[in-house]
């Protein structure tokens, strides 16, 4: 039921906004150059790794040393708006749509993360990573990374259709509000280092 429901929602969706993506492509041809699609590995269900697309947001600019520079200087003012509305995000519908993800779930993360992971941190993986997910609605990147985790574990042990109905539902009304896009003092999230997950208390 899952799977079937993503597949139709993200062909569906493709399809409608097809004009808007090739809108949004032009812009960020325009505005930031290319590629115009950002791809990067990261680990799906199972920690099987796919690429994930994404609208890019940032520039290519390094310094004296041919190093990029940090996250804040490369986020032009057009790359923040992309990712403060979502819709840099558009692109993921593919992945969906190829069964790489799902429409919800807990997000892709970056592959070098995996090794970092607590046993209990790593059961995130049991599911297709989503586009949205209970983190997501639940403070997004203002949380630390350790709630973002049992969200996203609560989520694995507690996911129907109706929650992933209410979630894409408060979704929307999140990304209207532009809740939670990045961590406090940040451009987009703190990396994680492994810090250990707090023992719950009964």
């Amino acid at each position: 039921m899952k799977r079937f429901f993503d597949f139709v929602v993200a062909a569906v969706s493709l399809l409608l906004l097809s004009p808007v993506l090739l809108l949004l492509a032009v812009l960020v041809r325009a505005k930031l150059g290319r590629p115009v699609i950002f791809r990067q590995p990261r680990p799906g269900r199972s920690g099987h790794i796919f690429q994930l697309w994404k609208f890019r947001t940032m520039t290519d600019t390094r310094d004296a040393e041919g190093r990029l520079l940090p996250d804040a200087a490369r986020l032009t003012a057009f790359g923040r708006w992309l990712r403060t509305t979502s819709l840099d995000e558009l692109p993921e519908l593919w992945n969906v749509l190829r069964g790489e993800m799902s429409l919800v779930g807990p997000r892709p993360l970056l592959v070098e993360y995996l090794p970092l992971y607590s046993p209990a941190q790593a059961r995130r993986h049991e599911l297709r990573p989503g586009l949205t997910g209970w983190a997501q609605i639940n403070g997004r990147n203002a949380l630390t990374w350790e709630k973002k985790f049992d969200l996203d574990v609560w989520y694995v042990d507690h996911r129907t259709f109706w929650l992933d109905l209410k979630i894409i539902f408060l979704t929307v009304a999140r990304v209207c509000r532009r809740d939670g896009i990045s961590a406090a003092g940040e451009a987009t999230m703190t990396r994680f280092t492994g810090r250990p997950t707090p023992a719950h208390q009964d």
